[in-house]
């Protein structure tokens, strides 16, 4: 039989098995969300270390009496020292300090303003100062999964003050894999820049970084699932995918 039809004759096999769809089906929901969840992950990581470095920066600054000069000076250190990395410029370095002291309590910080990109975190510093207001956006971009350009255009529409609601809860939601949001996330050159890839990264490097992000959540779907390998074999049909 040509190759063709064996293809052909397999996938009318495979629809003719009773569930098969909706199990496939499942199985890629799954997948999606496992995959975003890694994503989500990575990028709590990387807002969390900013508002960690913003936090120092403050604490020396009023314990230490350090000036303003000092992010000049620790700008050009940390991006000698990881130049891979565009996160360390004395513009982003100052958001740090401008985060960290609009968000004081770490776990607001883990919790809710980690889940979306440090890009809308920076939009929202620059455009909003009342904080309940902040958290309102915050939420609302989780939910409905707003890119950073339908997030500023809610913000300059009012939004907020037209539809008269508060922050009341701090529900760990995450946004759908479809959403802008989602694959805002997924793009993110500062997250690609924190897993330490390099200007000419490989798409095997790439995958290895991402692997090592994901491990941990493949695990976590249960029994049934497991990680095999990277680039692992499988024969199908005599076949090798």
């Amino acid at each position: 039989m040509p190759r063709d039809d064996k293809s052909a004759a397999s996938a009318r096999g495979a629809s003719a098995i009773v569930g098969y769809e909706d199990f496939l089906s499942e199985l890629k929901s799954r997948i999606s969300s496992a995959q975003l969840r890694a994503v989500v992950a990575v990028n709590k990581e990387l807002v969390l270390l900013y508002w960690q470095i913003g936090r120092d920066i403050l604490n020396r600054q009023q314990q230490q009496g350090w000036g303003a000069k000092v992010i000049n000076r620790l700008a050009a250190d940390l991006q000698k020292a990881f130049p891979e990395m565009k996160g360390f410029s004395r513009t982003n370095l100052m958001y740090m300090r401008a985060f960290a002291e609009t968000y004081p309590d770490e776990q607001i910080v883990q919790q809710v303003v980690g889940q979306i990109p440090w890009g809308h975190n920076v939009r929202i510093l620059d455009t909003i100062k009342d904080q309940t207001e902040r958290l309102w956006y915050i939420q609302q971009t989780i939910q409905y999964g707003w890119s950073r350009n339908v997030l500023v255009h809610q913000i300059e529409s009012k939004l907020y003050h037209r539809q008269g609601k508060a922050t009341t809860n701090f529900n760990r939601t995450l946004p759908q894999p479809q959403s802008e949001l989602a694959q805002q996330l997924l793009k993110d050159p500062y997250s690609f820049d924190f897993l330490n890839l390099g200007k000419d990264f490989l798409e095997r490097d790439l995958e290895r970084a991402l692997i090592n992000h994901i491990r941990d959540f493949l695990i976590e779907l249960g029994v049934g699932f497991a990680f095999v390998g990277s680039q692992y074999h499988l024969e199908v049909g005599g076949q090798k995918k």
